[in-house]
């Protein structure tokens, strides 16, 4: 399965996002691989417009099975102030799904 997703890191914040994907931590970097996260990227517009690519079996069953990890807890919790969400919500939960119209291999 294909998912693309879109998030938004507060102005101010771009270059901090930035830096912080720079350095990913080697046990989060695990923990995705161990709950099927493949071949992720994240791009980031000069506005903070982040449009993230991930290939997953189940990309719901992923999101919630990275929530059991406390190296998870510890990245949401320093990331959430980075996104621009009105109501707070953790990056794992504000991820905006993108519906995939086409492919081609």
């Amino acid at each position: 399965m294909h998912i693309c997703f879109l998030l938004k890191v507060r102005p101010g914040k771009i270059e901090e996002y930035k830096a912080r994907h720079a350095q990913v931590w080697p046990e989060m970097q695990q923990a995705l691989r161990e709950t099927g996260w493949r071949n992720y990227s994240i791009f980031l517009r000069p506005d903070g417009l982040v449009v993230g690519y991930v290939e997953a079996d189940d990309f719901k069953k992923s999101v919630a099975a990275m929530k059991a990890y406390p190296v998870n807890e510890r990245w949401q919790r320093e990331m959430t102030p980075l996104f621009d969400s009105s109501d707070g919500a953790a990056a794992d939960d504000a991820m905006f799904p993108l519906e995939e119209i086409f492919h081609l291999e």
